[in-house]
């Protein structure tokens, strides 16, 4: 994407906010960063047309920190430009009432300017992902894209012995068993999913089927397919806000960790992606159930590009806690039709609904990231008409060989080396991205807690 091309929200829409909405004094700016925190600023009402007119300074800093929200020196956004002002703007449509908040108060997201927002520009994950998909769309190609957003619902107390336990159910109770697709279990939180569906409507968020997971107080709500990828993961971004700020309303946590529990499943963040024409016409579509061999070139190109990109798919020490076998989470860099085992899967159904789900990431992934990498890989695999050879039929954690990484070192390692990536997401970016991550990877390494005293306090 050209980024002197980026649009922003026009005026109209927040005058016309204020007009619909005259309770309102209180607005959260904030931008996405590329931990997928939402950071930035609490503003009050004559600040908002300012905003649109001519954009909110924001530090340098804010698209360079650790996951804790530490600066990181090395990435190039700290003391070497004076820790400089870059100037944001609206995103269209991402002005939205809190409906969860007792104080009336709406949210405003917003990117990056691609001149007046140097140099922490380079950094905006959004941008990169609008960057991945004008190149699809520069060789005809529109990437159609829906996420699957898995969560656990948790007491905001944790048990006696300091653990975070599964919040109480309408009756009073903690949920213990698994009850996968249990209807009394959707039952029990019932007003909670009253509030989430009420609020996506105001928000205008394609919130579709909930379902009970596999696990005690896990849920997964899914949201409609878009045609414009770019929105899908606006809207993903800004659901996550939503789930979590509903779930605190109702004196619970909604946790998006990988892996919350050692015995129990993690959640995931699965992408369900396809490509349409300029028409619209969805060209993975085929009665075969393995779809055409543009699919199987886009299969083909995610597997190939999967090691050098597993770290935006899994981003912190946690996510690969995930990886176990026979856990509905994957394992090698597999693929197969209408087959859970796999870490792409073709899902069966009309030809006209043909798509790949990437079932990789963690629940814990960067949107905008995790969107970029997987579509930077189709594009590889189309390119390069890649072969992702047979299908997976029947158990693929049976037949899984080359496992997946299950240490994060690992992963930062291949994204230093892949020349793939810098190519696909430029030197820019990742040297932020980089030194970020091994800012993360050193202070996770040298904490000491609860587990090193339980191992080694005695034995060693």
């Amino acid at each position: 994407m050209d980024l002197a091309k980026i649009s922003f929200a026009p005026v109209e829409q927040a005058r016309a906010f204020l007009e619909q909405n005259p309770d309102i004094d209180l607005f959260e700016l904030f931008i996405l960063d590329n931990n997928g925190v939402p950071r930035g600023k609490l503003l009050h009402r004559d600040e908002l047309l300012a905003v649109y007119e001519s954009g909110r300074p924001l530090p340098s800093t804010i698209l360079g920190l650790t996951l804790n929200g530490e600066d990181v020196e090395n990435s190039g956004l700290v003391w070497e430009v004076g820790d400089i002002d870059c100037r944001a703007y609206p995103i269209a449509d991402s002005l939205q009432r809190l409906p969860w908040r007792l104080i009336p108060t709406a949210a405003l997201q917003v990117s990056m300017h691609p001149q007046e927002g140097l140099p922490a520009a380079v950094a905006d994950p959004r941008h990169l992902l609008g960057r991945v998909i004008a190149a699809l769309q520069a060789d005809g190609y529109y990437p159609v894209m829906a996420a699957e957003l898995e969560f656990y619902l948790l007491d905001a107390q944790r048990d006696s012995l300091g653990r975070p336990q599964p919040a109480r159910d309408a009756d009073g109770g903690r949920p213990h068993a698994t009850q996968v697709y249990g209807l009394r279990e959707l039952e029990q939180i019932e007003p909670f999913l009253a509030d989430l569906y009420a609020a996506c409507k105001l928000q205008g968020l394609p919130a579709r089927t909930a379902i009970s997971e596999y696990a005690p107080g896990q849920v997964e709500i899914t949201l409609e397919h878009r045609s414009d990828a770019l929105q899908a993961m606006d809207e993903a971004v800004r659901y996550k806000r939503l789930v979590k700020g509903v779930a605190h309303k109702h004196g619970m946590t909604a946790c998006f960790m990988a892996k919350p529990f050692d015995h129990l499943s993690g959640s995931g963040l699965h992408m369900h992606v396809s490509l349409a024409d300029a028409q619209g016409n969805n060209l993975f579509a085929s009665e075969a159930a393995d779809g055409t061999p543009l699919l199987r070139q886009a299969v083909g190109g995610m597997l190939d590009t999967l090691l050098d990109a597993l770290l935006m798919f899994c981003p912190n020490a946690n996510s690969y806690r995930r990886f176990q076998s026979n856990s509905y989470a994957p394992l090698a860099a597999t693929w197969g039709v209408d087959n859970r085992t796999v870490s792409l899967r073709v899902p069966g159904g009309p030809a006209s609904s043909r798509h790949i789900e990437h079932r990789i990431c963690g629940a814990d992934a960067n949107p905008y990231l995790a969107a970029a990498a997987i579509l930077a890989g189709i594009h590889r695999g189309i390119r390069e008409q890649r072969d992702p050879g047979p299908p997976v039929e029947g158990n693929g954690y049976a037949q899984a060989s080359a496992l997946l990484p299950t240490d994060w070192l690992t992963t930062l390692r291949a994204l230093e080396a892949s020349t793939w990536a810098r190519e696909a997401f430029g030197e820019e970016f990742l040297g932020v991205y980089l030194a970020v991550k091994r800012a993360e990877y050193r202070q996770f390494m040298g904490e000491v807690g609860e587990q090193d005293w339980r191992w080694y306090l005695h034995q060693a």
